[in-house]
């Protein structure tokens, strides 16, 4: 006859609480993986992503003689009603040398939209030297309804660029911009019609009954 064995009650509990502490750890993980791989984009310029400089250090760049071409493109989601686009083709400018460009939004509904700018440079080995000092991506933009803005970006290559067998040949740079909706204006998007039902008034009509 075989013993009976009795399950520990204690044990269980300790059981499902490292269980539970290694779900949630593995959660946390994954949170922080985020910021992680950005600054990790940002410290090696991978996918060209770009660099952020304050004006003090970009002042002390010393300008190179060789001659780089920046373009500028512009993309908006396809559930984002703007209208974006660079108010220049392209920019010619030395290593080191500080450039503003401008680029153009415009709110094509009736309603107020916030955005947010995801950015890049290509090809990617030139991320790690594009530099920008002030630009709109830094932040939130948010637009009233047909509200048009003008927005700028002050950048400068860095003469480092020589100095990398990877990317001291390349004479033209690509900065693009592709815009989004935050999800908390399309959230907000989705409760107003919910709101102004709710506080739509009664019929008359029924009132009286």
């Amino acid at each position: 006859m075989s013993a009976r064995v009795i399950a520990d009650p204690r044990k269980n509990r300790r059981v499902g609480l490292l269980a539970a502490g290694g779900a949630v750890a593995m959660l946390g993980l994954g949170y922080a993986s985020v910021p992680l791989y950005r600054l990790f984009c940002q410290v090696t310029g991978y996918g060209g992503t770009t660099q952020r400089a304050d004006a003090l250090t970009a002042s002390a760049i010393k300008v190179a003689g060789k001659v780089v071409t920046v373009r500028f493109d512009a993309n908006v989601a396809k559930t984002l009603p703007w209208e974006f686009k660079p108010e220049q083709i392209k920019q010619d400018l030395k290593l080191g040398e500080r450039k503003i460009a401008t680029y153009r939004a415009r709110n094509l509904t009736g309603r107020t939209i916030t955005g947010t700018a995801m950015f890049n440079v290509s090809p990617e080995q030139a991320g790690k030297y594009f530099n920008k000092i002030q630009c709109f991506c830094f932040t939130e933009q948010k637009l009233l309804p047909g509200q048009d803005v003008r927005m700028p970006v002050i950048y400068y290559v860095d003469p480092a660029i020589l100095d990398d067998p990877a990317a001291r040949n390349i004479e033209e740079i690509t900065l693009s911009y592709t815009f989004t909706e935050t999800a908390d204006s399309a959230a907000a998007a989705l409760e107003k019609p919910i709101a102004l039902s709710m506080e739509k008034p009664l019929d008359p009509a029924r009132t009286r009954r």
